[in-house]
């Protein structure tokens, strides 16, 4: 035998036994989302941006001296399951993928997501590069068949501009 070879061999590693009962285990996430008629719906670029100010500014890992891009994933009925902070980035930059974007999304089985950063300077005029983050998540929303419902820039004093009213988001 093996105990033999090895001495005291036991007495450090004790055989492992399965219980005789089955056990169940249940994964809960730590926030979990409140029922469907408590959720907050975001309709409309006002509601997202009420959202916003409701919400974000109590997250800890929110920064306003820096962008931040947030992800609200939505359910079918445009009522927000939860939000994502995507990524963090400096006063006037934000490098983010659509593999970030979208992964939270895909776990929350969200129906569509609406993208939100802030500008720290104030002014909620999209830049360029704005444009183009927007329309390229938008190709890669349509191969999830995940809808990118709007891109809102939020800027000083409660303005707030949606990408979406103002035309960026025929491809």
């Amino acid at each position: 035998m093996i105990q033999d070879a090895l001495p005291g061999l036991s007495t450090m590693v004790k055989p492992f036994r399965f219980p005789t009962s089955a056990y169940e285990y249940k994964l809960v996430t730590l926030r979990e989302c409140p029922p469907t008629e408590d959720q907050f719906l975001c309709d409309t670029p006002q509601r997202a941006a009420d959202y916003w100010r409701h919400h974000l500014p109590t997250d800890p890992r929110f920064n306003s001296e820096v962008e931040c891009l947030v992800a609200l994933m939505v359910n079918t009925r445009r009522r927000v399951k939860g939000h994502y902070l995507v990524a963090t980035g400096t006063v006037d930059t934000i490098l983010c993928h659509a593999r970030e974007v979208f992964r939270v999304a895909i776990v929350a089985s969200a129906s569509a997501v609406i993208l939100m950063h802030n500008h720290p300077s104030g002014d909620a005029s999209p830049s360029e590069a704005d444009v183009k983050v927007t329309r390229d998540m938008i190709r890669a929303g349509q191969l999830l068949r995940i809808d990118l419902l709007d891109h809102i820039i939020m800027g000083s004093g409660g303005s707030h501009r949606s990408l979406r009213e103002l035309g960026y988001f025929t491809i």
